[in-house]
């Protein structure tokens, strides 16, 4: 068995072993916090269902009122009738073909999320194997498969984050960096409608 790390010891004996509710638990976490980083707070829950059966698979997303501390790149791969859109919103790459084609010869990954309107998603399926693994294949079921560009770039730019189930049957939940103040994690989680911990 491995020793734990100073840190980990002193952390351990900040904590009691009870239950916290959320106005508890995050000025606690807060306390203990010892990284050199800004450390991302998430929330874990275990839901009891069996992510093997399609029907028992939790999945969404929700737009966290204080964003998770940074702006995310966002990529529109749309038509060109929607090219405004997508800058109008502050979309950081709008393109179409040009940019499945860069992504496809130059490797290119300078981005955080990817949003595609659905007459594009023929040549966005090409990117299977790019975005896949990474998390950002764009989906309908998490509103980055729409007609509705603008509104779907102001979300991911205001925080707007996924999660699903994984293969243990938990969900992970971002809801901010630790630096955040108490009162905007706790508000954040809370809207990811989670009132205990």
């Amino acid at each position: 068995m491995r020793k734990s790390g100073k840190n980990i010891n002193k952390a351990r004996t900040a904590v009691e072993k009870r239950s916290y509710t959320l106005n508890e638990a995050v000025p606690l976490l807060q306390k203990v916090k010892y990284a050199k980083f800004d450390e991302t707070v998430e929330v874990t829950m275990r839901l009891g269902v069996d992510p093997k059966h399609a029907d028992q698979m939790v999945r969404g997303t929700v737009v966290l009122p204080h964003g998770l501390g940074r702006s995310k790149k966002v990529l529109a791969i749309v038509g060109a009738d929607k090219f405004q859109d997508a800058r109008n919103a502050g979309a950081d790459f709008v393109g179409g073909e040009d940019m499945v084609e860069k992504i496809q010869k130059e490797n290119w990954s300078d981005f955080d999320a990817v949003i595609a309107t659905p007459d594009m998603m023929k040549s966005v399926g090409k990117l299977g194997k790019v975005l896949g693994p990474r998390g950002m294949m764009p989906n309908p079921k998490t509103g980055t498969v729409t007609n509705d560009v603008a509104k779907a770039v102001t979300e991911i730019k205001a925080g707007k984050v996924e999660f699903r189930t994984d293969k243990t049957a938990l969900v992970h939940v971002p809801v901010g960096k630790i630096s955040f103040t108490p009162d905007k994690l706790i508000e954040n989680a809370r809207r990811a409608n989670i009132s205990r911990v």
